[in-house]
């Protein structure tokens, strides 16, 4: 064998691929671990009471009072977690006056809401008026504005166009196609209404016991029936008064035209609220018995009465024999009744 042979070294370098890499694999894996979370949190909510979901709300609000007061672990299906009132950081101080403050603001918004309610109204009316020939004709004596009380209508005489005949309760037509016109409107917001009746200063003549006061009442009360007439709910009329001459509208001249007027105002909440108490105070200062000082009722205790006693019946042949020379007397004959004897037959025969 010959030493002389070459030896041939040959050298391999190794190359990696790209797809046999391991990087992926540790996304991969990443990628499997989130999502078995995710489900697991969705199994989680899908089999938890809604009792366990609010502790479980609790706890990730408030970890420090939650586990202080209640189970120790974020979820714990099997017990019953609770908060520790005085280790939570969003405890409440003075829930009353939270309460209160909640109030309060729901009423505003309320009155603010009803304030919106009638200016719509307002502008709906006289809208209304301008655009119906019927109304435009008495638009100077339609007079619409808004008080404390709500929103108030007031339809005032003309020196030429009265709203009733003189001195009684009878509606003009006119005035009866100005309700007729106005109580749709009227209707469309819910509220109750009230209707009162004014008159001028000068004195009613005409008959005995009868005044402005009667006058105004019943003229209010005419008003009221033209409006329930045309479709006005009954229930929404909550007061009809007649004031007479007590509340002008011109102050200065107490005999002018515009004195005599029908008022309707369109009551809000307070108004309302007010009127109802009125009447609620009212009704419990009426006693529904009258009292009796003690003193007086031992007065007027009736005294034991005496028992009646029957008065005998002649026959009558006593009757007839009685003596005729005794002089008649010229009054007639009094009936008295006992009141054992329902029958007056025997009174009569004594006193023949």
């Amino acid at each position: 064998m010959d030493n002389n042979q070459p030896i041939i070294v040959k050298r391999v370098t190794r190359k990696e691929a790209g797809h046999h890499g391991g990087s992926w694999k540790i996304a991969f894996a990443d990628f499997a671990v989130a999502m078995m979370a995710f489900f697991l949190v969705m199994w989680l909510v899908t089999v938890a009471t809604p009792e366990q979901l609010r502790n479980i709300s609790g706890y990730f609000n408030d970890p420090v009072g939650f586990s202080e007061g209640g189970s120790p672990f974020a979820i714990d299906l099997g017990g019953s977690p609770a908060v520790a009132p005085e280790g939570t950081l969003n405890k409440t101080e003075h829930p009353e006056d939270q309460q209160l403050i909640d109030e309060d603001s729901a009423r505003q918004l309320a009155d603010q809401i009803e304030r919106q309610d009638m200016e719509a109204l307002l502008q709906e009316l006289q809208n209304q008026i301008d655009n119906e020939p019927v109304l435009q004709r008495f638009k100077d004596q339609i007079l619409i504005e808004i008080t404390q009380d709500g929103l108030r209508i007031q339809i005032v005489d003309a020196e030429n166009r009265p709203m009733f005949s003189s001195g009684s309760a009878q509606l003009q037509p006119y005035f009866e196609d100005i309700l007729l016109s106005l109580s749709d409107t009227i209707a469309k917001v819910n509220k109750k209404i009230s209707i009162s009746g004014h008159t001028d200063a000068q004195p009613f003549v005409g008959r005995r016991g009868y005044g402005n006061w009667e006058l105004s009442s019943e003229r209010a009360n005419a008003a009221r029936r033209t409006l329930l007439a045309a479709g006005y709910p009954e229930q929404q009329v909550a007061r009809v008064v007649g004031y007479a001459d007590s509340a002008l509208f011109d102050r200065d001249d107490p005999l002018s035209p515009t004195n005599r007027r029908i008022d309707i105002v369109v009551l809000n909440r307070h108004a309302e609220e007010q009127m109802l108490e009125g009447v609620e105070a009212a009704g419990a200062q009426v006693p529904d018995e009258p009292v009796v000082p003690e003193s007086e009722s031992e007065q007027s205790e009736p005294e034991p009465a005496e028992p009646a006693v029957e008065l005998p019946v002649e026959p009558e042949e006593l009757q007839e024999a009685a003596p005729v020379d005794q002089p008649a007397s010229t009054e007639p004959a009094r009936e008295r009744r006992l009141n054992l004897f329902d029958n007056a037959e025997p009174i009569r025969r004594l006193q023949q």
